[in-house]
């Protein structure tokens, strides 16, 4: 009680000074005193309020399922924390250093769709619209709901079931970098990682908390583990995937992550095996040698209580442990956990459909409109 009096004293101040800023830097776009730039074809964006962890990167991918065989699809993201700057277009020699963890992982998912970093995403734009090797038709813009210099034709935003936005602060106090009224900007509002079972009239309280307008469709969307895949890459690499709902309380877990939220991941895991331990670091955080020592030092003591012992991390630590050399012991152990979107509440068709729909209706040339 103490601690939480010291801080909002300490940090409420900064956050109103902060929300002045954004909501000058708002009113500037609003009233079009800094211009937005629109595009001719369809541009979705997905982000969120909050700083990360609403599980964006599953949702693009998702997104990208849906729309890679039906029309030119490229991916546009900040490339946050990379080691380059300007765009980048990624190639078969790209790393997480060049384009951050996030958009890697996404090029190492979906090698056949270009995926290009720029923090100016109208250059961005521009320029994968303007490369004729690419012949882009529709761009999908990673975590650019506050880059309101691009118009976008679909916002779709994300907010976690159990941090929901209209329940947070502005930073510093809070997670928020923008106030909960901003939602109004949103087409879509999508509110991840709801725990499966919850029952109808949570998600009408959810509904009526988030008061969005009926121009604003609502989703739910939860989580899917597919098998544990080998980090190293060998010949026999399939023979050795591990399916998820295998693991049993004989096997020893350690999870490491560099994620913002990873508390559904360490309960759907503790579901399967009562030994998770659990190594958390910062999102985005980029592993030393150090950190792989205490990794190893610590799957040495959990490994030795239980017959399997395996180290599982997401796709998005794996991009940046794929830039390290890991001692053979780590390798042998380690698995990636990909996770994957679902639609809940048998609306996933209807989904699709509002997706397919706008880029049907805002491409004139594009596949859709032909078919």
């Amino acid at each position: 009680m103490h601690y939480s009096w010291i801080k909002s004293i300490v940090l409420w101040p900064f956050a109103i000074l902060y929300g002045i800023g954004v909501w000058i830097r708002n009113v500037l776009y609003d009233f079009e005193v800094l211009k937005s730039r629109s595009f001719d074809m369809p541009i979705i964006s997905v982000g969120n309020l909050a700083v990360g962890g609403t599980g964006k990167t599953p949702h693009v991918e998702y997104l990208i399922r849906l729309l890679k065989d039906q029309t030119s699809l490229a991916v546009l993201s900040r490339g946050y924390k990379r080691k380059t700057s300007g765009y980048v277009l990624a190639g078969e020699h790209s790393n997480s250093k060049e384009l951050g963890d996030e958009p890697y992982q996404i090029h190492l998912n979906f090698p056949d769709v270009p995926v290009a970093v720029d923090a100016d995403r109208v250059h961005g734009i521009s320029c994968l619209t303007t490369d004729d090797n690419l012949n882009i038709e529709t761009v999908l813009l990673d975590d650019a709901y506050q880059h309101r210099r691009v118009k976008s034709g679909l916002n779709i935003l994300l907010t976690d079931y159990h941090h929901l936005f209209v329940s947070d602060h502005l930073l510093p106090f809070g997670r928020l970098r923008e106030p909960a009224d901003r939602k109004d900007r949103a087409d879509i509002v999508i509110v991840t990682k709801t725990p499966d079972g919850v029952s109808p009239m949570d998600l009408r309280v959810i509904s009526s908390q988030l008061a969005l307008h009926p121009f604003q469709k609502l989703f739910f969307s939860g989580f899917t583990y597919d098998d544990l895949i080998p980090f190293s890459t060998t010949e026999d690499s399939d023979d050795k995937r591990i399916p998820f709902l295998s693991l049993s309380e004989e096997d020893a877990v350690l999870l490491v992550t560099g994620i913002a939220n990873p508390e559904m991941l360490i309960s759907d895991l503790k579901r399967q095996s009562d030994k998770v331990v659990h190594l958390c670091f910062d999102d985005h955080h980029q592993f030393t040698n150090g950190d792989i020592s205490q990794i190893k030092k610590k799957f040495q003591l959990l490994s030795k209580e239980r017959e399997r012992g395996l180290i599982v991390t997401t796709q998005k630590d794996a991009a940046r442990f794929s830039a390290m050399n890991l001692p053979e012991e780590i390798t042998n152990s380690l698995y990636v956990l990909p996770i994957e979107v679902k639609i809940l509440n048998d609306n996933q068709e209807l989904f699709n459909q509002t997706i397919i729909n706008y880029v049907r209706t805002n491409k004139r040339n594009s596949i859709f409109s032909k078919k």
